[in-house]
């Protein structure tokens, strides 16, 4: 007897600049042919190492703005200054492909994922300290100190909706981090509500049993 079928869901990582939820989704997309990457739309800079449609897709302000206004957006925010989202079709895609799609958004995003996407996960990730935090941040080359100031402060405010995901993965160990996130949509897919044919599956089962119990009845009775 097959598996259950169960309908795939988005897949929310959030938390505070340098915490690592970037790594531990490029991570599970490597790991799962089941799990899509979903490539945020924004209009910050490129980064010396980033590549247009693989890292982001880096548009003008203007045509941003023009996707706002024709509701192409699942969430959007502006975050340090950048605009930052995640397109309907992204979504749209993952689901007719039957893989579950993985965003890594800001907090603000994942709020509004929440409220537009009833069947989302969503999943905030802790560093093991400021400390951490901070020498991460450091550690990417690409943040002058104003910068990092600004990210810590910001990340000091992100700290309070912690509490208002699903679930929480503190990334002390990378490859510990990465487990648990895919441990938590393991377990996810096994939710009663999420199967697709549960309901013929049981009736399937019950079907099964009365023929057993008919024929042991017919042999007692011989």
């Amino acid at each position: 007897m097959s598996s259950l079928q169960h309908a795939t869901y988005p897949v929310v990582l959030s938390a505070p600049s340098g915490a690592g939820k970037t790594t531990i989704a490029k991570a599970l997309v490597e790991r799962g042919e089941d799990v899509v990457f979903s490539v945020s739309a924004t209009t910050r800079p490129a980064r010396d190492h980033e590549v247009d449609g693989v890292d982001y897709h880096f548009l003008s302000e203007p045509a941003f703005r023009a996707m706002i206004e024709a509701d192409e957006f699942v969430e959007w925010a502006k975050v340090h200054g950048h605009l930052y989202g995640t397109s309907r079709k992204a979504l749209q895609d993952a689901q007719e492909q039957g893989r579950f799609l993985i965003l890594d958004v800001d907090v603000q995003g994942a709020m509004q994922v929440r409220e537009h996407v009833a069947d989302a996960v969503l999943v905030f990730v802790l560093p093991p300290s400021a400390d951490a935090l901070r020498e991460r941040l450091r550690d990417r080359g690409t943040e002058g100190e104003d910068t990092l100031t600004r990210r810590l402060k910001n990340a000091r405010g992100e700290l309070e909706k912690a509490s208002e995901f699903d679930y929480v993965v503190v990334n002390e160990k990378l490859d510990q981090a990465i487990d648990d996130v895919r441990g938590i949509v393991q377990g996810e897919d096994l939710r009663t509500d999420r199967a697709i044919d549960l309901s013929n599956r049981i009736r399937q089962l019950q079907r099964q049993i009365d023929q057993i119990l008919a024929d042991d009845s017919d042999s007692a009775t011989k």
